[in-house]
C-alpha cells in the first residue's frame, strides 16, 4: 500500500476544505493519505448548523474572520493559526480508526506529551481536551479528520463563537462546549511545522515507508479543476448561509409610535414569511414592511437596502420606516 503526504501552504479555509472534499471524492482512494493544513482565523460550523446560533456573524465580519461550512456534521468551532488540522484517507477495507489515533499519540510522544484516547472523539492530556475528531465513510474510501490545538487564542474562540441571545428558535445542531488545552501548555517550544514533521514521521514510520511531502497552494487550483470546483462551492455565500436549516427569529420592542412584534421564518437564509403584531395607528405601514422584508437575505445589508427604499418611496411614513430599519440592524449586530 502506497503512501501519500499532502500539506497544504495555504491558509484560506475554503481552499483548505475543499482539499479535504478533494481528497475525499475524487484523490486515489488506493492509498493511505494525509493531509496537513491549518487555517486563518475562521469559525466552521457542521454541515446541519446555524450560523445565526452558533456564532456572531457581525463581530466576524467587521474582523475579518471566516466563516466556513464543512461537509461533514458535528459542533462549531473556531481555527487560526494555532491549530493543526489533519485528514487521514484510506481504502475502506483497510481503515483503521485506531491506527490513526495511534500515529497521532506517537507523533505527540516524540514532542515529550502523553495523550490519551478520549472516548470516540477525542484526544486529551489529562483531563484537558486538545484533539476532537470526525469521520465519514464512502463505498471505496474512509476518511478520519481533526484537528490538534498547538497555540490557539481561546479568548478569540469564546469572543466568536459565543452567540448573543437573538431569541431564535433554530433547528439543527448546537455545539458543546468543552475543556480545552493548547499543547504549548505541555510543550513551550512546539510549533505548527514541528508538530507537522512529528506527525509525517509518525505517519511514515507505523506504516514501514518514506513519502515525499506534496506541498499545495493556490496553483493547484489551475492544475486540479475538481479541486477548484469544490472551493468555488466552499466560497459561495449559498453554501455557507443558505444551507442553514429553517429557523424563526422573533424580536419585538416599542416605539413611540407604536409596539412592533415580528416573527422571521428564514428558509434557506431567505426570509420566506413575516408575520408583524403591532398597535401602530398606521396599518399600512405593517403590510410595507411584510411585504419589503419577504423574499430577501436575512443579513443586515440587505434588510438595510430594502428597508431604505421602501423608506425613499413612502416619504410620509419614512421616520417610521428608518425607526425600524435601525432596530433590526441593531438586533442583526447584537
Amino acid at each position: 500500500m502506497n503512501l501519500r503526504i499532502l500539506k497544504s501552504a495555504v491558509t484560506n479555509p475554503w481552499f483548505n476544505l475543499a482539499t479535504e472534499d478533494w481528497i475525499f471524492q475524487a484523490l486515489d482512494a488506493n492509498s493511505h493519505t494525509l493531509f496537513l493544513w491549518r487555517n486563518s482565523e475562521t469559525v466552521v460550523i457542521g454541515r446541519s448548523q446555524n450560523p445565526w446560533v452558533e456564532c456572531k456573524i457581525d463581530k466576524m465580519e467587521a474582523d475579518e474572520v471566516f466563516l466556513a461550512r464543512r461537509q461533514s456534521g458535528g459542533g462549531a468551532m473556531f481555527h487560526d493559526l494555532g491549530n493543526t488540522n489533519f485528514t487521514f484517507l484510506s481504502p475502506k477495507d483497510s481503515y483503521d480508526q485506531a491506527a490513526n489515533f495511534t500515529i497521532i499519540i506517537n507523533a505527540l510522544k516524540k514532542l515529550s506529551i502523553d495523550a490519551q484516547l478520549s472516548g470516540r472523539n477525542d484526544i486529551q492530556v489529562g483531563d484537558r481536551k486538545i484533539s476532537g475528531n470526525a469521520f465519514k465513510h464512502a463505498v471505496d474510501r474512509s476518511f478520519h479528520h481533526g484537528t490538534l490545538l498547538v497555540n490557539a487564542d481561546m479568548q478569540k474562540l469564546g469572543d466568536y463563537l459565543n452567540p448573543h441571545p437573538l431569541k431564535l428558535k433554530a433547528k439543527g445542531i448546537k455545539s458543546v462546549r468543552a475543556r480545552v488545552a493548547n499543547l504549548i501548555e505541555f510543550n513551550e517550544d512546539i510549533t505548527h511545522e514541528i508538530l507537522s514533521n512529528a506527525l509525517i514521521e509518525a505517519f511514515c514510520e507505523y506504516y514501514g515507508e518514506i513519502a515525499p511531502v506534496e506541498e499545495l497552494d493556490e496553483a493547484s487550483l489551475a492544475e486540479q479543476p475538481t479541486l477548484n470546483q469544490y472551493y468555488e462551492q466552499m466560497a459561495d455565500w449559498d453554501w455557507r448561509f443558505g444551507k442553514t436549516p429553517e429557523f424563526t427569529h422573533h424580536i419585538e420592542t416599542r416605539f413611540d409610535w407604536g409596539i412592533i412584534d415580528m416573527h422571521l421564518d428564514v428558509k434557506q437564509a431567505v426570509i420566506s414569511d413575516v408575520v408583524i403584531f403591532s398597535d401602530a395607528l398606521t396599518v399600512e405601514l405593517i403590510d410595507l414592511l411584510k411585504d419589503a422584508l419577504t423574499g430577501i437575505k436575512y443579513n443586515k445589508d440587505n434588510i438595510k437596502t430594502r428597508l431604505d427604499e421602501l423608506s425613499r418611496a413612502n416619504t410620509e411614513l419614512a421616520a417610521q420606516i428608518d425607526d425600524v430599519s435601525r432596530w433590526l440592524i441593531d438586533v442583526l449586530e447584537g
